[in-house]
């Protein structure tokens, strides 16, 4: 990956021998592989082993979970917070395996509607809970350095299941709780 920035820092005019860009190559492969880690992730590694028998059937929510993404599409990331909530059903997981799940799949080229539904179907997959919501409210660089150069847009996508898609009283339930 190092010789690939190589080139693409030859490619736009810049020269490779200047003290600013010596080791940027380096620098930007290593940034690369840590922006792009959740392709080396599983679900069963993140959580290792933190499912919980519980008679809880209240509804869990961890809010405003920083997340940083990049865009499939442009490679320029996005940046902004999700909510994940579930109801149990005889188990739970561990508080910050909720937010191990978002960074697993926010670590990979993305777009946001397909972010959102991961992080939701795995919440469902490891808790086999009555339900799960998810929103995801971002900034993307592509749409404000680039393109259209909107400051101010922010994108929301959400994504129910369960009791959270069928029961309109859980989905406001859990909407009005992260406002």
């Amino acid at each position: 990956m190092e010789q690939e920035f190589k080139k693409i820092i030859e490619a736009i005019g810049e020269d490779l021998s200047r003290e600013g860009l010596l080791k940027t190559p380096e620098r930007a492969s290593r940034a690369m592989s840590f922006l792009t880690q959740g392709y080396n992730q599983t679900l069963e590694k993140i959580l290792n082993g933190a499912v919980f028998e519980s008679d809880s059937d209240e509804m869990v929510i961890v809010k405003d979970i920083e997340m940083y993404s990049m865009c499939e599409h442009h490679m320029l990331p996005f940046i902004g917070k999700c909510h994940v909530a579930y109801l149990p059903q005889g188990k739970v997981i561990g508080l910050s395996k909720v937010a191990r799940i978002v960074d697993m799949y926010a670590r990979r080229l993305q777009i946001q509607e397909n972010l959102t539904k991961q992080i939701a179907d795995a919440v469902q997959e490891v808790t086999d809970g009555q339900g799960v919501g998810v929103v995801v409210e971002s900034k993307h660089l592509c749409m404000m350095m680039r393109g259209v150069e909107k400051q101010n847009s922010t994108m929301t996508t959400s994504m129910m299941i369960g009791r959270f898609k069928k029961d309109i009283n859980t989905r406001n339930e859990f909407l009005s709780l992260i406002r």
